[in-house]
């Protein structure tokens, strides 16, 4: 499986949320080998969306020429996608927003109605293709905190999708949490093996994920001191 990670994160690999993507991917790696490739967003010049169109009438070809027309060259030939980003604002941070709104060359003017609501119709065929986001934020729960972008993603990809989300998470890059960081990037461990084989993670393991790692109380009280 050919798997291409997009990093919003503008820390780079020292973000707290590619710390949780990481023990994803060693866990999909215990089942079968994958050829991963990570792409930072925040290095990538990617102009932001015009709205022209032209992309949508001109077989693809968007009026930017930039990093874009690559990274959509590496999404047609993936198997799997996977959105590593902090949570900015209850959504996507900007780099990571501006190639969502940079897809839309994948995509025809012609629409058609799925399940109650007009899409766009796709230039080539992305059944096969998977999605999972993984988000994580620096509040004590995930309660009225990633509603928004978790349902921005279902709508983006609304089949073939997986979504991880974790509060708390720059205790990640905390060695003195290990105690409790340690036990819960190996959940995300197992439920990427389990991913790797059925492509989907049973709720009450994603329950388990996203649940807070120390008390919300104790967490907002170490962020405040």
């Amino acid at each position: 499986m050919k798997i291409l990670v997009l990093n919003g994160s503008p820390k780079r690999e020292k973000s707290d949320t590619m710390n949780i993507t990481r023990a994803f991917l060693d866990g999909m790696g215990e089942i079968r080998e994958h050829v991963i490739h990570i792409e930072n967003v925040i290095d990538k010049h990617i102009e932001y969306c015009s709205g022209c169109f032209t992309c949508m009438r001109n077989k693809g070809t968007c009026v930017y020429d930039d990093d874009m027309a690559g990274i959509l060259r590496e999404i047609t030939e993936s198997d799997l996608l996977v959105f590593n980003f902090p949570l900015y604002a209850y959504g996507m941070p900007a780099p990571m927003k501006a190639v969502i709104d940079r897809l839309l060359p994948l995509t025809s003017m012609e629409m058609r109605e799925v399940e109650g609501s007009y899409r766009h119709v796709g230039r080539s065929d992305f059944s096969n293709l998977k999605f999972v986001m993984i988000c994580g934020c620096g509040f004590p729960n995930s309660r009225n905190n990633f509603e928004p972008v978790v349902d921005q993603f279902k709508k983006l990809f609304p089949r073939n999708h997986t979504i991880i989300t974790i509060p708390e998470s720059p205790m990640f890059s905390a060695p003195e949490a290990a105690p409790v960081t340690v036990p819960r990037l190996q959940l995300v461990k197992t439920a990427g093996k389990i991913y790797a084989e059925n492509f989907c993670i049973p709720e009450d393991l994603l329950a388990e994920i996203k649940s807070p790692m120390i008390p919300e109380e104790q967490y907002a009280r170490i962020v405040n001191q």
